[in-house]
């Protein structure tokens, strides 16, 4: 399973995404559901859905809302998501440059950086084109 830190991939680069917040949600969630995933991913956002991207499957990635907008309560979510698993429920990795996200994740939970989960994206959205 792949758990990703939404706020934090879409921040990591300085594309212009604070001008349409909701936009580049969606855009990045796009990105995530346009590719073939071997595991699951959960996508994990702060507050309330937004337009074009309601909670739930889209395609073979899942799509969460915090509920809320307060500060770490997306990390809290994707905290309580990895806990609802086990060691031996199977690989799991969140994606997050988030040191304080980090610091709270069990030592088995693999993490992976934001900007190269996005660089990543990238590379394979070019590769469809």
């Amino acid at each position: 399973m792949i758990v990703v830190d939404a706020m934090n991939v879409r921040g990591s680069v300085p594309d212009g995404w604070w001008h349409d917040k909701d936009g580049a949600l969606a855009r990045l969630v796009a990105a995530i559901a346009s590719h073939a995933w071997e595991e699951w991913v959960i996508v994990v956002a702060d507050g309330h859905p937004v337009a074009g991207v309601p909670a739930g499957t889209h395609g073979e990635i899942e799509v969460r809302y915090a509920g809320s907008s307060r500060p770490d309560a997306a990390d809290d979510l994707i905290v309580e998501t990895v806990a609802a698993e086990g060691p031996d429920d199977g690989p799991i990795t969140v994606v997050t440059s988030d040191r304080g996200l980090r610091s709270r994740l069990p030592s088995w939970v693999q993490v992976e950086g934001a900007a190269g989960f996005r660089r990543r994206l990238e590379r394979w959205t070019e590769g469809n084109h």
